[in-house]
C-alpha cells in the first residue's frame, strides 16, 4: 500500500480542474489543457474528413455537405478561438519557463514572496489578446 504523505488529495477530478486556491494561474492551466485536448480532436476530425478525398467525388461531396451548416460553422468558430488562447497562453508558458516573466531572483526571506504578482499581469494580458484575436477572427466567420 503506497502511503501518502503530507496532504490526501480529497478533490479529485475538481481539484484538476478547479482553481481552488491556486487562484487564476490555475484556470489558466485548467484551459490551457483543455484547449490542447480539444484541438488535438478537431485535429484527429480533419484528418478523417480530409482522407475521404481518397474514396472518390461522391464520398467527399457527401461528407463535405454533412460538415456544411451552422452548427459546424459555430464549431469552426470555437476551434479558432481554442488555437488562439492555447497559442498566446503557449507563448506565455515559454516566457515564464525561461525566466523572463518572472522577475528577477530574490533571496529566499520570510515572509516569502511569490512570483504569482509578476506573472498575473502578463496572464490577464494574455487572456486580452486572446479574446482580441478571437474577436478579430469571429468577424469572417459572420460572413
Amino acid at each position: 500500500m503506497i502511503e501518502n504523505k503530507g496532504r490526501p488529495n480529497r478533490l479529485g477530478v475538481k481539484g484538476w480542474l478547479g482553481g481552488g486556491r491556486w487562484g487564476f494561474e490555475r484556470y489558466l492551466y485548467a484551459l490551457h489543457r483543455l484547449t490542447g485536448l480539444a484541438l488535438l480532436a478537431y485535429f484527429v476530425m480533419h484528418i478523417g474528413i480530409t482522407s475521404s478525398r481518397a474514396f472518390g467525388e461522391n464520398a467527399w461531396t457527401s461528407t463535405m455537405g454533412v460538415v456544411k451548416g451552422p452548427l459546424f460553422s459555430v464549431g469552426e468558430f470555437l476551434v479558432f478561438a481554442a488555437f488562439a488562447f492555447h497559442a498566446v497562453n503557449g507563448i506565455r508558458l515559454v516566457l515564464v519557463e525561461l525566466g523572463f516573466a518572472i522577475g528577477q531572483p530574490i533571496e529566499p526571506v520570510y515572509p516569502y514572496r511569490t512570483s504569482v504578482d509578476e506573472q498575473r499581469p502578463l496572464a490577464i494580458g494574455v487572456m486580452i489578446l486572446a479574446a482580441i484575436l478571437a474577436i478579430v477572427g469571429g468577424i469572417g466567420f459572420l460572413k
